[in-house]
């Protein structure tokens, strides 16, 4: 589902900053080489998450769903000096991709991958994080949640991508979508929780900004 027009989507995109050479290359080679490239964060929401980045200058980023790595090199342009990002993903095919275009930025040292399950790898970070971008599986939304709340710094800031899902969260839930029921729930949740503060951003698919008090 498309919130805006396709013409004014791209009236947005062409008065924003332009998508860096190496970006747009990882975005073409994904849309070539990769399944399901609509994944891919792209242009217009890469600059956003490149520009939040800038703004809080984290020292350590969890990035929960690498994917082909487009956001997580987005997040990275944000880093303080000597700053990392965990970034975790169960896809052991991607791992070579992704570290190939992650080496080429000059973020490479300061990005450390993790392959497996996120909610066995989680418990294993000792980092307090400052910035989290999740962006896997909506059905673990709210396990990710819970587990990484503990493990932010005050202040810091959780980003929850896909929470408006096509426009399924207006629509009647069909009985077996148990990813628009949790996604429903994890809404609810981040707007009535006391540790954060939170706003939803019609962005692409939606990207809620949480900051934790």
């Amino acid at each position: 589902m498309h919130f805006l027009s396709e013409e004014l989507e791209n009236y947005v995109a062409r008065h924003s900053q332009d998508e860096p050479e190496l970006l747009a290359k990882l975005n073409r080679e994904t849309h070539q080489k990769i399944l399901q490239p609509r994944m891919l964060s792209g242009h217009f929401q890469g600059r956003v998450l490149s520009l939040l980045s800038k703004i809080i200058r984290p020292t350590h980023i969890l990035e929960i769903g690498t994917y082909t790595g487009y956001a997580t090199l987005c997040l990275a342009e944000g880093l303080a000096q000597n700053g990392t990002i965990d970034t975790l993903d169960n896809n052991e095919e991607l791992y070579d991709f992704q570290r190939k275009y992650f080496d080429l930025s000059g973020f490479g040292p300061q990005i450390i991958q993790h392959l497996g399950n996120a909610l066995d790898i989680i418990p294993t970070l000792t980092q307090k994080y400052d910035l989290v971008f999740i962006d896997a599986d909506k059905e673990n939304y709210i396990n990710y949640y819970e587990l990484i709340v503990p493990m932010m710094r005050q202040g810091g800031i959780i980003l929850s991508d896909n929470v408006l899902w096509s426009g399924k969260v207006l629509e009647p839930v069909k009985p077996n979508d148990k990813s628009t029921k949790i996604l429903l729930e994890y809404n609810a949740l981040l707007k009535n929780d006391p540790r954060v503060e939170t706003v939803l951003l019609p962005i692409r698919d939606g990207l809620t900004v949480s900051r934790v008090l």
